[in-house]
């Protein structure tokens, strides 16, 4: 397939791949897809500060006067929801579904212990009538 044949969007991010070549030593380095790289610059845009790391020197240092020009709170909310995505982007739905998979066991063999002891605690006081009722082989002890 040509690049001529490709979505202009994914043209796009193919220029912008170019232009970062820090990107695409760590996508090689990690060998991982570019598919959720694609998938940020749709959502963030190319000027997000997601990107930073992935810049040249030059660029970063432009990058960090417009910042000083921008109101700190909107560049707080836009480093938090980088710093989200990574994170999310971090979590290993795999694992997750692992621990929680254990969990459950547990909280099953806990229920299954739960109703042994209550099944047990049903059977004492039935066996506590039974002996109380038979005759003691000691009668001196009653008046």
């Amino acid at each position: 397939m040509s690049g001529n044949d490709l979505h202009p969007s994914v043209q796009q991010f193919k220029e912008f791949v170019n232009k970062h070549p820090k990107l695409v030593k760590e996508v090689k380095d990690q060998g991982s897809s570019w598919q959720p790289f694609y998938e940020k610059w749709v959502l963030l845009g190319e000027e997000d500060s997601f990107w930073d790391p992935y810049r040249e020197e030059v660029v970063q240092t432009k990058r960090r006067e417009e910042n000083k020009e921008e109101e700190p709170s909107e560049s707080n909310n836009q480093e938090f929801m980088g710093q989200l995505m990574s994170m999310v982007d971090k979590v290993d739905l795999n694992k997750v579904q692992e621990h929680i998979q254990q969990l459950n066991g547990a909280v099953q063999n806990i229920q299954s212990l739960v109703g042994q002891f209550q099944d047990m605690k049903k059977q004492l006081p039935g066996k506590n009538q039974a002996r109380s009722q038979r005759r003691s082989p000691f009668s001196f002890g009653r008046d």
